[in-house]
């Protein structure tokens, strides 16, 4: 049985602060231990990708007490800050780095200083193999650090099939899934939304209110001041059931991130057969189209543009036809979505490969 020590940022099983890098770890090491790999986790608390010194130093305990020659796959939002802990550890380990977004990316105001990227680049740079969520992540790090192309390996998200969607006549049941913070670009949304006010609809936000607290706050003053309080709510956070629930009984997602490795939000619609409207940022046009040729299960429009957002949801409000096509291509993108069990296997080639 093979072996591997994954180093996780602490709390990745709070319900509460659900993330996207969260879920695909959680759903990774469960999915390789029922490939038959043994799965040692060693959760870190710290306010990564910020720790503060006493997070090092349990870092380095975790670090220095696997044993020599071990495998070890580190989370990147902790190994991005931990250059001082992981690079002399590097000779003697056989080091991994799984990277869901790289430093900078996310469009959060001052994620992607110089400094970060050195302590990214410098962990990268040492590791035996990196690990990324998407083609264009892997193609940003190598572009960016410099990096052997045939060192960074991709292995997309997995999905788990929902119940599908019916969908209202109306289309107007709509549903905002992410953490409600700047980088996420709701404020985005409350502007498309304010520009659309005549039209039938309902917006349901659905993420963490605790990232950006004086965010939620403008946000939620914006809304009452457009004459929107009673069409826009903030849920907080949905999971399992809940969240499975908030998709089938929407019509349309929308996702106006700032910035995305890939966008597991996407792929989750899909997987429910729920048609998208999303910024051309990152990973996102790849996880909304899948196969080259296939029809668009969505929309997409620029990234900062609430006026071009507002148009694609007043397409979608306004005409029957599309909101058919785009169903139907929804449902048909829905039957070509891969499980976590073919992330898992992604994976373990990489940790072979480098074993």
């Amino acid at each position: 049985m093979s072996t591997v020590h994954v180093v996780l940022p602490g709390g990745v099983d709070d319900a509460d602060r659900p993330s996207g890098g969260n879920v695909y770890d959680r759903r990774l090491c469960r999915a390789l231990t029922e490939s038959g790999w043994w799965v040692h986790e060693h959760p870190v608390t710290g306010s990564w990708p910020t720790p503060a010194p006493d997070a090092l130093g349990r870092l380095a305990a975790v670090v220095t007490g696997v044993p020599d020659g071990a495998l070890v796959l580190v989370d990147g939002l902790v190994a991005s800050s931990a250059p001082a802990v992981l690079v002399p550890e590097a000779a003697r380990l056989r080091l991994v780095v799984l990277v869901h977004m790289p430093v900078g990316d996310d469009g959060a105001p001052g994620s992607g200083t110089a400094e970060a990227q050195r302590r990214e680049a410098a962990v990268l740079s040492a590791a035996a193999g990196v690990v990324t969520s998407s083609p264009w992540s892997r193609e940003r790090l190598v572009e960016r650090y410099c990096l052997p192309a045939e060192l960074i390996h991709v292995a997309e998200p997995g999905v788990d099939a929902g119940p599908v969607a019916v969908g209202t006549t109306t289309g107007g049941e709509l549903l905002c899934v992410a953490a409600v913070a700047p980088h996420k670009g709701q404020d985005l949304l409350l502007a498309a939304l304010a520009a659309i006010e005549h039209l039938p609809w309902r917006c349901r936000c659905v993420g963490r209110l605790d990232r950006d607290p004086g965010f939620v706050e403008r946000l939620r003053a914006k809304t009452r001041d457009a004459g929107l309080a009673e069409r826009v709510r903030f849920t907080g956070p949905l999971a399992g059931d809940g969240l499975d629930e908030a998709y089938a009984g929407s019509d349309l997602l929308v996702h106006p991130s700032r910035g995305e490795t890939y966008g597991m939000v996407v792929t989750e619609a899909l997987a429910h057969g729920l048609p998208v409207v999303a910024t051309a940022v990152g990973g996102l046009p790849l996880a909304l189209d899948g196969a080259p040729g296939a029809e668009r299960a969505g929309l997409l429009v620029p990234a900062e543009d609430p006026v071009a957002l507002a148009e694609a949801l007043r397409d979608w409000l306004e005409d029957a036809d599309l909101r058919r096509r785009l169903r139907r291509s929804a449902r048909a993108r829905r039957t070509t979505l891969s499980g976590w069990s073919a992330t898992a296997d992604r994976v373990a080639r990489v940790l072979a490969e480098v074993g």
